[in-house]
C-alpha cells in the first residue's frame, strides 16, 4: 500500500465513525442524517438569545417569546441526542466486562446490552404516554394541550412530552434493530466488532 493509499483509508475509517454504525440499519441512517436539524436549532436558539440580549439591553424592548423557544429547541435536540447516539453506537455503557470481550463475546454482549436497553426504552416510553395522556387530554376526554402559563402562553411543554414519547418509541425500535443485527453476525459468524 502506498503512502497516498493509506491517507485514504485513515480517511475513510475516521469517517466511519462519524457515521451511525452499520447495525443501526435503515433508521440509524436516518437518524443520523436528521441531526442536522437539532444541531441548526441549537445555533437558531443561540441567535435568538443573542437578539433578545439585543432588544432587552439595547433597545428596552424585550419578547415574550424568546425564552420559551430557546427552552424548546434546546430540549428537543437534547432529546434527540439520546436517539443520535443509540444510532451512532456513543452511549454511555459500563465497559468494566465489555472490554474484557472480544469478537463473539462482544457481539454477543452487544446484543443483550440492547435488548437491555430496548425494554429500558419501553418502560421510558410507557412512562411518556403517561406524561402525554395528562399533558393533551383534559379528564372528561376532549382534547386540550397542556400550554406553559406564561404572558405567551405556548403549547410547548404538550408538544415536548410528545416528541420525547415519539423518540422513545423510535428508541425502542433503535435497540430492537441493534439487537437483531448483532444477534445476525453472532449465528452467521461475524466476530469482528
Amino acid at each position: 500500500m502506498q503512502d497516498g493509499d493509506s491517507h485514504r483509508v485513515e480517511a475513510t475509517v475516521e469517517t466511519d465513525r462519524h457515521r451511525a454504525i452499520e447495525e443501526a440499519g435503515w433508521l440509524g441512517r436516518l437518524v443520523d442524517r436528521g441531526g442536522i436539524i437539532f444541531a441548526v436549532g441549537i445555533v437558531l436558539a443561540m441567535l435568538i438569545l443573542i437578539q433578545e440580549v439585543i432588544l432587552r439591553y439595547v433597545f428596552n424592548a424585550p419578547t415574550i417569546w424568546a425564552h420559551e423557544t430557546t427552552v424548546f429547541l434546546t430540549a428537543t435536540a437534547f432529546v434527540y441526542g439520546g436517539l443520535y447516539c443509540t444510532a451512532r453506537d456513543t452511549h454511555i455503557r459500563v465497559v468494566l466486562l465489555y472490554d474484557l470481550a472480544q469478537g463473539r463475546a462482544r457481539r454477543v454482549l452487544d446484543a443483550v446490552i440492547s435488548l437491555i436497553c430496548m425494554v429500558s426504552s419501553g418502560f421510558f416510553a410507557w412512562a411518556a404516554w403517561l406524561m402525554v395522556r395528562r399533558a393533551i387530554f383534559r379528564p372528561d376526554g376532549s382534547i386540550h394541550f397542556e400550554t406553559s402559563g406564561s404572558a405567551w402562553d405556548p403549547a410547548y411543554p404538550a408538544y415536548l412530552k410528545l416528541f420525547l414519547l415519539f423518540i422513545l418509541g423510535l428508541m425502542a425500535l433503535q435497540f430492537l434493530i441493534l439487537a437483531v443485527n448483532h444477534l445476525r453476525a453472532v449465528f452467521r459468524g461475524g466476530d469482528s466488532a
